[in-house]
């Protein structure tokens, strides 16, 4: 039975924000080859490293009220040191985050949600790409539990269009009794066993 909408577990969003950004830090820390293969079948270390840093960009500009169009020309490419690019951005939109009303109106690509559903979605991308930067470096895969958790309530309601999205290969079948970390991978292609 699922909970209901008053006995759902809530989260502090914030603070899961902080989380999956040291989980994905730890995680970088560790990379030795660049262009060594993700989970990301199409991309190399740089590559994932590269998109998670770039959303990292967008974060202060969008919760200020910019459009994509007016972000976009704000942000400025990469430089060779991704991990000092990854802490200038981490910190930005951690910063971001912590000023940003929870129902303010966010510009994103595909429509204009309030900046708590952005925070959700930023949350679970930074989250699945530190398990994928693990896979890929050999570090240690296990995530934090609440961060699992709270992940898992953001992908499972999409469930059934997930992969239809183009942004996840097809949900990877389990038994019964996989844990929550590898049941939330799997429902986005990643195959954790």
């Amino acid at each position: 039975m699922e909970p209901s909408e008053s006995t759902a577990p809530t989260y502090d969003w914030l603070s899961l924000q902080k989380q999956a950004h040291r989980e994905f830090g730890v995680r970088l820390g560790q990379v030795t080859d660049w262009d060594a293969p993700t989970p990301d079948t199409d991309w190399s270390v740089r590559d994932l490293v590269s998109h998670v840093v770039e959303e990292q960009q967008w974060v202060p500009h969008l919760l200020a009220g910019s459009s994509v169009a007016e972000a976009q020309r704000r942000i400025q490419p990469l430089g060779d040191d991704l991990r000092a690019e990854w802490r200038l951005y981490s910190l930005a939109a951690t910063s971001a985050w912590d000023a940003a009303a929870p129902d303010a109106p966010v510009s994103l690509s595909f429509d204009t949600v309030a900046a708590h559903e952005y925070l959700r979605e930023q949350v679970s991308d930074v989250t699945i790409h530190s398990w994928d930067l693990a896979r890929a470096v050999g570090a240690d895969e296990t995530l934090d539990d609440d961060l699992v958790a709270a992940v898992w309530t953001v992908f499972e309601p999409q469930r059934d269009t997930l992969s239809a999205s183009g942004l996840f290969a097809a949900p990877v079948p389990l038994p019964a009794d996989a844990s929550l970390q590898v049941r939330l991978l799997a429902l986005t292609g990643r195959d954790a066993r």
